[in-house]
């Protein structure tokens, strides 16, 4: 985990990183705001913000379900992605979950 940031969710697509700061600072002093965006530019409608302070977190989280341009905030601890530790989709081979072998004889009379 990243333990000076949270992550944001639910951000209005109008939404500024200003306005983002704005909203957290009172949780402790805002060192950036990231707003994830698309190819094409467009906001994703999700947010990272770090904070100076380790302590800011926990006031951050408190802002969970908080409102902003009207739109209900998901606010929780930023989780840090592991190389190889990435949940795999599907149902495709992985060498790491059990498995079965199904052995089947065919007797022709």
């Amino acid at each position: 985990m990243d333990s000076r940031s949270v992550f944001v969710g639910n951000v209005d697509y109008a939404c500024t990183p200003e306005e983002v700061q704005q909203h957290f600072n009172s949780c402790g002093t805002v060192n950036r705001v990231t707003i994830l965006t698309d190819k094409f530019g467009q906001p994703k409608g999700f947010a990272y913000v770090e904070f100076v302070e380790v302590e800011a977190v926990q006031e951050a989280i408190k802002l969970n379900e908080s409102e902003l341009h009207g739109r209900q905030l998901k606010v929780a601890p930023k989780r840090t992605n592991v190389p190889g530790m990435k949940q795999p989709r599907g149902r495709g081979f992985n060498p790491y979950r059990p498995y079965v072998f199904l052995y089947l004889r065919v007797h022709v009379i």
